[in-house]
């Protein structure tokens, strides 16, 4: 019996890691399996198949984790890992996938490899057009076309509002 229990909570922390690619629910699901196969054998000894569940677990995210990832943002092109999502975001170039418009005409970029929704208050601009994250409204990111004139100002410190609306300074 125990072993079944084992098993499900593998399969359920590896669904978890295929949704989320932190590689911690792995190694949570390698510990599971490590306690099934004790279970096997010592199908009485719940506390040493907890006990290996854990060490095995603790071991895999010290040992193998820092290589796992590595080798996996390696593989998806090295894209860098934000830190604090908005803030992280932020100044990160992107290229539009279909034509980026205003609230009411949002359009896609791929930013790090993932496809984020995007409004633009630059006008309309067309797919396959390098833009700069100059904001984070929830889950839509604020872009700019790169080289586009009168660029405002980034962050808190510019607000977003600097400049007069014809590109020259005050």
């Amino acid at each position: 019996m125990m072993v079944l229990v084992w098993l499900a909570i593998a399969i359920a922390l590896g669904f978890f890691e295929m949704h989320h690619l932190a590689f911690f629910a792995l190694f949570g699901a390698v510990g599971a399996i490590a306690g099934a196969l004790v279970a096997v054998v010592a199908p009485d000894a719940i506390a040493l198949q907890v006990a290996i569940a854990i060490v095995v677990t603790v071991i895999g995210v010290v040992a193998a984790r820092p290589y796992v990832s590595r080798a996996f943002e390696h593989r998806r092109g090295g894209g860098r890992v934000a830190h604090g999502v908005h803030g992280g975001l932020v100044g990160e170039q992107a290229i539009t996938l279909d034509q980026v418009g205003d609230v009411h005409d949002a359009g896609h970029v791929r930013l790090s490899g993932e496809r984020w929704l995007a409004v633009s208050e630059a006008g309309p601009i067309p797919a396959n057009t390098k833009v700069l994250v100059m904001g984070v409204r929830g889950t839509t990111l604020l872009v700019w076309p790169v080289g586009g004139d009168g660029l405002p100002g980034i962050g808190p410190a510019g607000g977003g509002a600097e400049g007069a609306a014809d590109g020259s300074e005050s």
